[in-house]
């Protein structure tokens, strides 16, 4: 089927979202969508969304589902109940699930989703507004590969490192690791600047020593300029990443995995939600240790 031919029904246009759904409408893809907030997706209408009035009209009406809210409470929201994606799309309508989710959460949609004879896979990704933007995002897959393989080609217009892992819910655990992974470094890169700072060093002259160096990082290359700059603006919320690394101890729990440094990690971020700053970018914990240090 045809770009212009293949109806997407894109549900949430935040600071992601947005850019997801600009970067289907510049690959000619039909996208109709819908959002809480009407007025937050006018900038997607102008260009040329399709807006719907309800999670159970774009339902109906889309060969693609894609999903990108803010949390699992969202994401159930969404998809359960008599006015859901479940209970409303047609059958053999692909249902993808981008959030930052629960494995268990995905599993249970991906069950009730082959009851109603629908394609489920969750895929939630990681790049943050830059990666959104640019349509580069890390896409991390889980679900039916052969249902991977068909929805591929979206993939690409909006990522280009796209990994399938596994069965249901092996998308939500590879977010999860890439979580725990930065959660750590965030840490790591603030302690850096601040110790720059503390010992009289230029801290840009530090960064253009130490990110192409063992150190390097994504955090490091791409937020540390930020903290610098004192942008806080959010490519990816404080408020979200608290409840990411909340997913992911309660995951790492069912495991019977200890995870210290992501336990200390989400401590200085619940510190960092009390100063006021959970609508702040995740590169405002520099302001944790500006205040303490």
């Amino acid at each position: 089927m045809a770009n212009n031919q293949l109806k997407i029904g894109f549900i949430g246009t935040g600071v992601m979202g947005q850019s997801m759904v600009m970067n289907l409408l510049k690959a000619n893809y039909r996208v109709s969508i819908y959002t809480r907030t009407k007025e937050k997706a006018n900038a997607l209408i102008e260009t040329g969304a399709l807006w719907q009035n309800s999670v159970s009209e774009l339902a109906n009406n889309a060969d693609i589902i894609i999903t990108m809210v803010g949390y699992p409470q969202d994401v159930e929201e969404v998809y359960f109940g008599e006015n859901g994606i479940v209970e409303n799309a047609q059958p053999n309508t692909y249902i993808i699930d981008m959030t930052t989710s629960s494995p268990k959460l995905a599993q249970e949609i991906y069950n009730q989703a082959m009851e109603k004879e629908l394609k489920a896979l969750d895929a939630p990704v990681s790049g943050g507004d830059i990666g959104a933007k640019n349509g580069t995002l890390a896409i991390m897959v889980g679900g039916d590969e052969t249902t991977f393989n068909k929805v591929l080609p979206i993939f690409n217009v909006l990522g280009n490192n796209i990994v399938w892992h596994g069965t249901a819910g092996a998308g939500q655990h590879a977010k999860l690791a890439n979580q725990i992974t930065i959660a750590s470094n965030m840490i790591g890169v603030c302690e850096a600047l601040i110790y720059a700072k503390k010992s009289g060093l230029d801290p840009d002259k530090v960064l253009d020593s130490i990110t192409t160096g063992a150190a390097g990082s994504w955090s490091l290359s791409n937020l540390a300029p930020r903290m610098i700059k004192g942008d806080y603006s959010p490519g990816f919320f404080v408020k979200h990443f608290i409840k990411d690394m909340t997913i992911a101890i309660e995951s790492a729990k069912e495991l019977n995995i200890d995870m210290p440094g992501l336990t200390l990690a989400l401590d200085l971020y619940k510190q960092l939600a009390d100063m006021g700053e959970s609508e702040s970018g995740t590169q405002a914990l520099i302001k944790y240790y500006d205040k303490n240090f």
